[in-house]
């Protein structure tokens, strides 16, 4: 990791670029896929999973019984693991949702906002090197609490043309409706444009390689929605001399291992944190599976000494983190300056890895800075918002000359003569 210490101002713009992406070389490829499973359905589908995932798949649907025959597979521990996170997941994503009021505008006016579920989902499972079974939850339940009558989930065969088994169950208890046997970016243009198997859906949630994520911003110019614009994950820890040098490392690194483009980030305002943190990361890396991956994440990573953490709070809002650690003396003091972020995490016992399984909040977030002006998924990322409005003989005379002016002032006569007509009429009766 790269120590930097005391950063002016003018250059913290560009310690917040994240690691390059190369988009050049596979622009026309994802184009190319897409285009093509568009036009040819099942069979492009096919294709590309022989080329992609080296396997030839007959049905793409993955049938009821393949469902019931995954939960065998999974161990009762782990099954209860999943049915806690589950089960807080579902508690925190069903308070999102309320009956909005009807408002008085004005004497004769009414207005109002109606929830509608989304009418058909798409959600995107990455096979890769974790079955990452946690996203299932964190999509499929608020996508089942919205009410969204269908949740069609897409995730990448093994060598076998097999679904993780975990995945599987997962699914099967979140409410997932129809799932099938697809990766890349040949699923996204499945599940946008339909197949002869798979439903078109209306919009499209889920994390994925660079692959997925333009083939999820090709499908959108196409007018199929999509959660967020997505990158690689990142962390960024804010500590001061009270916070603890193994927990701030071991964080760190749990980020860290996703992927060799993620990117882990800790300010402080303290020099000693700094070094007992790097001393702490060299240790602990070397016991990780995935210690490849990790350190090569490292590299792109950095420890920064500020001037104070009111400075370190600066940076943050400036960097807008997908996650936010804050391990301080007083983190709520600083919670309250948090404007951007994608989620927080508050003291020293609140790692990222109890919100990325457990906690209830929602671990699909906004990277690469668009925490900015993008939300996490929530249950209302899975509803439309419809607006009513009813106007009465009484109301249009109170509103109607307003409207007549100002229709007639963008000289849009027909949007005047509606009201006109109107009160012409009641002037009549």
């Amino acid at each position: 990791m790269k120590t930097i210490l005391f950063p002016q101002k003018f250059i913290w713009n560009s310690l917040c670029n994240r690691p390059a992406m190369k988009r050049a070389d596979q622009e026309k490829e994802v184009r190319d896929i897409v285009k093509n499973v568009r036009l040819n359905g099942d069979h492009a589908v096919r294709d590309y999973t022989l080329k992609f995932d080296g396997v030839s798949i007959g049905s793409l649907k993955v049938t009821p019984e393949e469902i019931s025959s995954a939960e065998r597979y999974i161990k009762g521990s782990l099954k209860d693991a999943i049915n806690t996170a589950k089960q807080n997941i579902e508690k925190f994503h069903s308070s999102q949702l309320f009956q909005e009021q009807v408002i008085d505008i004005s004497e004769g006016i009414k207005c109002w906002r109606k929830n509608v579920a989304i009418d058909k989902v798409g959600i995107y499972i990455p096979g890769g090197t974790a079955p990452l079974f946690s996203t299932v939850l964190m999509l499929a339940i608020p996508a089942n609490i919205a009410g969204c009558k269908k949740i069609v989930m897409c995730t990448p065969p093994d060598k076998n043309g097999q679904i993780n088994p975990v995945i599987l169950y997962t699914a099967s208890i979140a409410g997932v409706t129809d799932i099938f046997k697809i990766g890349g970016a040949q699923a996204i243009a499945a599940m946008a444009y339909g197949t002869e198997s798979v439903p078109e859906v209306f919009k499209i949630f889920g994390p994925g390689n660079q692959y997925v994520t333009r083939a999820k911003e090709l499908v959108q110019q196409d007018g199929i929605a999509i959660d967020m614009p997505a990158g690689p994950s990142e962390l960024m820890v804010i500590a001061d001399k009270t916070a603890n040098a193994e927990f701030v490392s071991a964080d760190l690194l749990s980020q860290a291992e996703h992927g060799t483009d993620s990117q882990v980030v800790l300010l402080t305002d303290n020099e000693m944190i700094i070094g007992m943190v790097r001393d702490a990361i060299e240790r602990q890396v070397q016991d990780l599976s995935r210690k490849k991956t990790t350190i090569k994440a490292l590299s792109n990573s950095m420890l920064i000494q500020l001037g104070s953490i009111d400075e370190c709070i600066d940076f943050s809002n400036q960097y807008a983190p997908e996650h936010l650690i804050i391990t301080t003396a007083d983190p709520y003091a600083l919670a309250g300056k948090v404007i951007n972020a994608g989620s927080v995490f508050l003291g020293k016992y609140s790692c990222e890895s109890t919100g990325d399984y457990a906690t209830g909040t929602n671990h699909t977030l906004p990277t690469n800075g668009f925490a900015r002006s993008f939300s996490g998924i929530s249950t209302e990322s899975f509803v439309k918002k419809i607006t009513f409005q009813e106007v009465t003989s009484d109301g249009i005379k109170n509103i109607g000359p307003a409207v007549e002016l100002m229709a007639e002032a963008e000289m849009l006569d027909g949007h005047k003569n509606a009201v006109s007509i109107r009160l012409k009429s009641l002037e009549n009766d």
